[in-house]
């Protein structure tokens, strides 16, 4: 979302932000840098309130499925928690409804452009990916506010798995039922002291039923977190892993530094993508103090399967063009090795189609990116080269 465009909905909708400029929500909100991640999540309060109808929420899929087109990008993966958005008169379903519509018009107007019908682009793709939230309150939304009314003096660690559960039995319904593409589950917000295992139900439902599974581990707690999303979680892919080889960090024991180095062994043998976000990263760890602190230049050198993403764009008010430009600078990273970080996004993504239809759509875009390259004089990567 724009900050214009959050504005304009808080302004159409009445809702009270901090400031009705987008400098004034710069300084106060969408910050430079946060204190840590609670500080960062924050900003989401002020975007679950406008989104709060069918409306806004099309309106904002489609202005941001064309800002991606803009850029350049041409397969996204929607992903944000549905129960923030659910208000009387608007489930989960329909919530995903509005969302896949922006979206879907946007495919189609792309789809009938001269680029793609004559000069090969690769079409527009997506997907969504549904959250769960590791831990809420019932300021979060009215649907976690009622959840947390009607079932007084539950544990909350009971209440955040049933939360899950919940959204991952309608998520594979809206899929299976009403063929909106949801893609895969995942699992986000605060990590220290609130552990994957308190959703292993939910997960294990969305696994029975072949939804795809990813979760964001690794961001604001050590390698046991990343262990726990892939073993009781059976995740596919990994947000941020950014705590991967701290060691420092690891409780079990035995040898720290033999646990991460088979850690991340495993990760790499399983081919289990490592979903990056740098700015992300930058503005919510104190410790990283340049680009070049961050552990993604040792995750290519070690030949993981990683990728880069946003986060978010409006948050951390960044693009995947700057996140590449980012890690291109500050990495030094050879032809090949961009290629790579590209294509694992596309490799490992969750492809709404079929396996042929998903193999036919990357051999697209590999052909398409080799013949971009080599107009602006990058040689062809070699076979060797390739991972």
């Amino acid at each position: 979302m724009e900050l214009s465009t959050l504005i304009e909905l808080a302004k159409e909708r009445d809702v009270k932000l901090p400031s009705y400029t987008e400098e004034g929500l710069r300084e106060q909100v969408f910050k430079e840098h946060y204190r840590d991640l609670p500080d960062y999540l924050h900003g989401f309060a002020y975007t679950s309130c406008v989104l709060a109808d069918e409306e806004a929420l099309e309106r904002v899929a489609y202005e941001l499925g064309w800002s991606c087109l803009k850029e350049g990008v041409r397969y996204v993966e929607v992903r944000f928690a549905p129960q923030l958005h659910v208000r009387e008169g608007m489930g989960v379903a329909r919530v995903l409804q509005a969302v896949d519509r922006g979206l879907e018009r946007v495919r189609r107007e792309h789809e009938i452009t001269e680029a793609v019908r004559e000069h090969g682009e690769p079409p527009f793709r997506y997907g969504l990916i549904a959250c769960a939230l590791r831990v809420f309150s019932g300021a979060f939304s009215p649907y976690y506010h009622d959840l947390l009314t009607v079932l007084p003096g539950w544990p909350a660690k009971q209440v955040y798995g049933v939360a899950s559960l919940s959204l991952a039995r309608t998520v594979v319904d809206a899929r299976d039922r009403l063929g909106i593409p949801v893609v895969a589950f995942d699992l986000a917000g605060a990590e220290a002291g609130h552990p994957a295992s308190d959703h292993v139900e939910a997960y294990d439902y969305v696994h029975k039923h072949f939804l795809k599974k990813t979760v964001h581990a690794g961001e604001a707690y050590g390698p046991e977190s990343i262990f726990q999303a892939i073993t009781k979680l059976h995740a596919d892919r990994i947000g941020h892993g950014t705590h991967l080889f701290a060691v420092d960090e690891v409780q079990s024991e035995g040898d720290p530094h033999r646990y991460v180095r088979q850690l991340s062994e495993y990760i790499a043998d399983r081919r289990i993508t490592l979903e990056v976000c740098i700015t992300s990263n930058m503005q919510t760890m104190p410790e990283l103090r340049r680009v070049e602190d961050h552990p993604f230049g040792r995750m290519v050198q070690e030949r993981l399967s990683v990728t880069l993403c946003t986060d978010n764009r409006l948050v951390s008010s960044t693009t995947v063009a700057r996140e590449l430009s980012l890690v291109c600078e500050a990495f030094q990273l050879t032809p090949a090795e961009v290629r790579n970080v590209v294509l694992h996004g596309f490799k490992r993504s969750f492809y709404p189609g079929g396996y042929r239809e998903k193999r036919n759509y990357v051999r697209q875009v590999i052909d398409y990116y080799d013949k971009i390259a080599e107009s602006h004089g990058v040689p062809a990567v070699r076979r060797g080269d390739r991972r």
